[in-house]
C-alpha cells in the first residue's frame, strides 16, 4: 500500500455583502469572502491538499475561472466532490483531512461539527476522518487585522486495494 500526504493553503479577503461559507457551512456574518467561487478558503485548502497528495495539480489548474464547468459563484463543496472523484478515478482512497481556519472573527466553534459533516459528505467518508479546527492570530497578520480569512489543510491518501495509483 502506498501512502501520500499533501498540504493546502488558501486565503481570501473580506468583501461587503455576500455570504460567508467555510468548510461548506454558511456562517452568519456581516461580510463574505471574495473569490470566483463562494470563497470557501477551508474547502479550497482541503482541495489543494488532496490534489497535492495525488500529484494531480492544484485548484487553479483543475478548476480555473472562465471554464464553463466552473461558473462564478460555484459551491466549493461541488469542487470538493469533483476532487474526490478525480482521486478515486486515479486509484486513491482518502484516509483523512485536517484543516485549520485562521480567523479573528467570527468565532467558529459552534459550526465545527456541521463543517466536519459537510466535508465528510462531499468526500464520501465518515466525519471521523475529517478534522476542522479554528484559531485566531490574536490581532496580528492578515486575518488578525480583519482583512480576511485563511486556512491550511493536510490530507493523507493511500492507493486503493488492487490498484497502482498514480499521479497525472
Amino acid at each position: 500500500m502506498s501512502a501520500r500526504f499533501g498540504i493546502g493553503y488558501d486565503a481570501h479577503p473580506f468583501e461587503d455583502g455576500g455570504r460567508l461559507v467555510l468548510a461548506g457551512v454558511e456562517v452568519p456574518f456581516d461580510r463574505g469572502l471574495s473569490g470566483h467561487s463562494d470563497g470557501d478558503v477551508a474547502t479550497h485548502a482541503i482541495i489543494d491538499a488532496l490534489l497535492g497528495a495525488a500529484a494531480l495539480g492544484d485548484i487553479g489548474t483543475r478548476f480555473p475561472g472562465g471554464d464553463p464547468a466552473v461558473p462564478e459563484g460555484i459551491s466549493s463543496i461541488v469542487l470538493l466532490e469533483r476532487t474526490a472523484s478525480l482521486l478515486r478515478d486515479a486509484g486513491w482512497l482518502i484516509e483523512n483531512v485536517d484543516a485549520t481556519i485562521v480567523a479573528e472573527r467570527p468565532h467558529l466553534a459552534e459550526h465545527v461539527t456541521a463543517m466536519r459533516s459537510a466535508i465528510a459528505t462531499a468526500l464520501g467518508t465518515d466525519p471521523g476522518r475529517v478534522s476542522i479546527k479554528a484559531t485566531s492570530e490574536d490581532g496580528m497578520g492578515f486575518s488578525g487585522s480583519g482583512e480576511g480569512i485563511a486556512a491550511i489543510a493536510v490530507a493523507s491518501i493511500t492507493s486503493a486495494a488492487g490498484t497502482s495509483a498514480t499521479g497525472p
